[in-house]
């Protein structure tokens, strides 16, 4: 795991060349979310961070505390020539249980839940197309926010790429097990 606990905050992931997107989503803890959308090809930048509370610097321990409102999410840079938004929200359902409201497995609190944070029209669009197809898998109704992309904090550098700098596999199309907490 890291052994420094950087707290300093990196700059907002911002698109690195012309013609790649941005996509925003919280499915839970970020650290599992990062790692998934950073094995996938196509995905050229990941950062993790904040976004969907009160505006404002924050920090891990706020966010866990309940007190601002963010969810935990990932931000992502990738090319549409190579991977397309849809193909990114299958990931997305892929990832967590849509169903659980304000947590994932034995992670409680409103950070947890399931957010789907658009840039544009194309992108709301395709999530509410996806969340209605998905819905037909579940018995329980999905939970999953579709809301406009706000400010976005990165959370603090220790967490960025999180489980890579803990020694899991962060290989475009690697499909080893993603373990969190030692589990």
């Amino acid at each position: 795991m890291a052994n420094s606990k950087d707290c300093s905050i990196p700059p907002v992931l911002q698109p690195s060349r012309s013609g790649t997107r941005l996509a925003t989503f919280g499915a839970g803890c970020f650290w599992s979310v990062e790692l998934v959308f950073q094995r996938r090809a196509g995905v050229l930048q990941t950062q993790v961070g904040y976004t969907g509370g009160r505006k404002g610097p924050t920090t891990y321990l706020e966010v866990c505390g309940g007190t601002t409102n963010h969810a935990e999410v990932v931000r992502l840079e990738y090319d549409p020539e190579a991977v397309t938004y849809s193909e990114l929200l299958t990931i997305f359902w892929n990832k967590h249980n849509p169903t659980q409201g304000n947590r994932q497995g034995g992670d409680l609190g409103t950070q947890y839940r399931s957010a789907i944070f658009y840039h544009d029209d194309e992108q709301r669009d395709l999530a509410e197309a996806s969340k209605t197809e998905r819905q037909k898998r579940y018995d329980a109704p999905i939970t999953t926010e579709i809301v406009p992309a706000g400010e976005f904090l990165p959370a603090e550098v220790y967490h960025q790429k999180y489980l890579e700098k803990g020694g899991q596999c962060a290989a475009k199309g690697c499909s080893d097990s993603i373990s969190c907490y030692g589990y």
